[in-house]
């Protein structure tokens, strides 16, 4: 479901309600019934509207969680990658300069990772592979300089950094692959359905049309799913993960390591 445009979904959704209330009023309208079975319908049609609204609420809720949880992601490992830049700096030379250049080059790998939708399989890939191979340069850095530095306290707290620089990325892609689960959805697309369908049987068993309000509520449904379908599209729609904590760091990555490069 995540290749499927928010829009189409919540249109489609849309569409469902209305035929749903319209087949309801015709169905219920067949079948005109005494005042004791339009109470007993709409008793049924009141607990379905209960059960929609607990559905409801869940899913926001599990939504909002997922998103609040990669944007967390997002400033632990801008957190890490800014720790390992500055103990790069306690690095002899020439590492210190080569660590800060790999980071450079780190930092701008992740931001355009961050860019690259979900749905892009073969380029989310390709990003990964990068930043893997960047690691994996990384790594082996502080390993030829904790070999040559007389000190290994210093190198040791860069591999530290290092180590929870690696640990983030990974947590990161984790938070992303995090969604709603599709099972839940589906149920809250037939639990939408039924709960229109016996709206608009209620209304045909009382012999007129679904109120406006029962528009109004369509809509506001509607509008619920959108967003809850946003919140879940971490890069797409409209609610997007803030990416702003690992841009800050690429303006300062370069000019430390361009600081630790000129160092003697």
């Amino acid at each position: 479901m995540y290749a499927i445009p928010s829009v189409l979904i919540a249109l489609a959704l849309f569409v469902s309600l209305l035929l749903a209330i319209e087949a309801g009023y015709r169905l219920g309208e067949r079948h005109r019934r005494d005042d004791a079975t339009k109470a007993h319908v709409n008793t049924i049609s009141g607990a379905l509207l209960g059960v929609l609204a607990l559905l409801l609420g869940f899913t926001f809720s599990l939504a909002l969680q997922r998103h609040d949880a990669r944007s967390a992601a997002v400033v632990d490992e801008a957190n890490a990658i800014g720790t390992a830049q500055l103990r790069a700096q306690l690095l002899p030379a020439p590492w210190a300069a080569q660590a800060q250049a790999a980071l450079a080059d780190y930092v701008a790998l992740r931001i355009a990772a961050g860019a690259v939708g979900l749905q892009r399989e073969a380029e989310r890939a390709e990003r990964g592979r990068e930043a893997l191979a960047l690691q994996q340069r990384l790594w082996a850095q502080a390993v030829a300089a904790a070999q040559a530095d007389a000190s290994p306290v210093r190198s040791g707290l860069y591999l530290q950094a290092l180590n929870d620089l690696i640990d983030a990325q990974g947590a990161r892609e984790a938070a992303l692959a995090r969604h709603v689960p599709e099972l839940v959805l589906w149920l809250l697309y037939g639990t939408f359905v039924l709960a229109g369908s016996s709206v608009g049987f209620a209304a045909g068993l009382g012999g007129h049309r679904a109120a406006f309000v029962s528009y109004v509520l369509v809509g506001l449904i509607v509008l619920l799913v959108f967003v809850i379908v946003d919140l879940d599209r971490p890069r797409r729609g409209l609610i997007a993960v803030d990416q702003s904590p690992l841009q800050a760091l690429q303006p300062s990555v370069p000019a430390a390591a361009g600081g630790a490069a000129g160092a003697p």
